[in-house]
């Protein structure tokens, strides 16, 4: 089945991540069990991405923006920011793959902001993330929205 990203699934995706409490949804192209996933992933700015890595199985990430703004944020073992990237659609730097095991967030800095993820499959929830300890939970949502503010502000966004 051929399957479309088009204006109108992109404004249906990024009105679903409007209405949900995390702000932030996908809308995949891939079964879990393919051996590469595809999505798209709409972002709002308030939507906190807790920084991951993939290792175990080692996966590499590949984040293309298609709509909107956003920045990839690489840290080191110590949460420490080593590098950020702005991603923006039409714009000088349209994606950023990283690499297995490296800690990593995004956040978006645009309402409706859309980006296609591609990473290796197959999709396991157990296994897909391994979740940096010094960074908050998402279920401490003041935590969460703390760390956000500060990572953002402190990168100037």
């Amino acid at each position: 089945m051929i399957k479309l990203i088009d204006e109108k699934v992109m404004a249906e995706t990024a009105s679903k991540a409007l209405a949900s409490p995390r702000l932030r949804m996908n809308y995949n192209y891939h079964e879990l069990s393919d051996p590469v996933q595809r999505m798209l992933n709409a972002i709002e700015p308030e939507s906190y991405i807790r920084p991951h890595r993939h290792k175990n199985p080692d996966k590499t990430e590949m984040f293309i923006v298609l709509k909107g703004r956003g920045v990839v944020v690489i840290f080191d073992n110590e949460g420490n920011v080593v590098e950020h990237y702005l991603m923006e659609a039409g714009g000088n730097t349209l994606a950023v793959e990283i690499p297995p095991g490296v800690w990593h967030s995004i956040f978006s800095l645009d309402k409706a902001t859309v980006f296609l993820e591609v990473k290796d499959g197959p999709y396991a929830a157990i296994s897909d993330k391994g979740f940096a300890s010094w960074s908050p939970v998402p279920d401490d949502s003041e935590a969460a929205k703390k760390y956000l503010e500060r990572l953002r502000a402190s990168l100037g966004y």
